[in-house]
């Protein structure tokens, strides 16, 4: 018999292709609705494998309740929504697509900086209320770019691309904030270790593009808001449980920092009453960053060759651990 996979929304066709041509007996939730996790749990109790989405919580009790399965692959880069230690105690497999969104992801990045830098969203709207007056010398000031420091929460695969566009368009100098040293970003970019008071103080725009973890969780907050430059740029691509959202707002109110873009936020679906979303200074779009036609179908790729080739080797080209 065929192993069974279920496909928890509708992936991009080379996914489908791919399981389908490799003999798997697939079901596609056609709604492209999320599904609630116990109608998921109820689900998932005929199949073997689970494609899923970040939207879906594959927490300890969803794995209790699905410890049969063998292999669940992630259409995403991150995984902050699986309880990876509950997996390996019940013996499922975990696997994910990193890199398949890393030009995508930069490239927001990147737009959002200059999006909010010369406050670009905000213009927009006065034009959609009929508040495109005549010229003021003085009225609508951004800033430009060139010559400033760029800091990098989190100087990954993501965050080089960003930290490289930012260096060739306007000759950015780059400081960062890991873990580890990334030698190659300071080989390559003269990019600066910092630790994170110093990335604090002296960035002009300040990426993050670390994973959302117990140590990153909430780590842009306040105090942190409190320590940067009253001309900084916060930008969030990465995960909105990084930053306070409540702070975040604060510290634009009261003129702590210069602006913000986010492409994610905290909560998320952000309400259309959110302060944000009428600020002169800020950028906000819907989790957008993997939402190109290559990224996507990178994702699809790796996370069905996840599964095909657990089946197939016992092993995953893509394991989260």
């Amino acid at each position: 018999m065929p192993k069974k996979v279920f496909l928890s929304l509708k992936y991009p066709q080379l996914a489908i292709d791919m399981l389908t041509q490799a003999g798997f007996d697939i079901t596609i939730n056609e709604s492209n609705n999320l599904i609630p996790q116990d109608e998921l749990i109820n689900i998932c109790q005929e199949y073997d494998a689970l494609l899923s989405t970040g939207s879906n919580k594959i927490d300890a009790h969803f794995l209790k309740s699905c410890q049969h399965l063998d292999v669940i692959s992630q259409f995403a880069v991150g995984y902050d929504n699986i309880d990876v230690q509950a997996a390996k105690q019940f013996g499922i497999v975990i696997g994910n697509a990193p890199g398949a969104m890393t030009e995508a992801t930069a490239d927001v990045a990147f737009g959002l900086m200059i999006m909010v830098s010369r406050k670009m969203v905000y213009m927009h709207k006065t034009i959609e209320k009929g508040q495109w007056e005549h010229f003021v010398p003085t009225a609508n000031l951004g800033f430009e770019l060139d010559g400033k420091t760029l800091g990098v929460f989190g100087l990954g695969t993501i965050g080089m691309v960003m930290a490289k566009r930012c260096k060739a368009a306007y000759g950015m100098d780059i400081i960062y904030h890991n873990r580890s040293r990334n030698q190659a970003a300071e080989d390559t970019l003269n990019a600066k270790y910092v630790s994170f008071d110093e990335l604090l103080a002296q960035s002009d725009v300040l990426s993050v593009h670390s994973n959302l973890t117990e140590e990153t969780k909430g780590v842009f907050g306040k105090d942190a808001f409190a320590k940067m430059k009253n001309s900084t740029v916060f930008i969030n691509t990465a995960r909105g449980g990084i930053h306070n959202e409540t702070d975040l707002i604060e510290a634009l109110k009261n003129g702590s920092i210069w602006g913000a873009g986010l492409d994610v936020t905290n909560p998320e679906p952000m309400q259309p009453n959110n302060p944000l979303l009428q600020m002169e200074n800020v950028a906000v779009l819907p989790h957008i960053g993997s939402s190109t036609v290559e990224a996507r179908n990178e994702m699809a790729r790796m996370s069905a060759q996840n599964i095909i080739d657990f089946y197939k080797t016992g092993k995953i080209p893509h394991p989260v651990t």
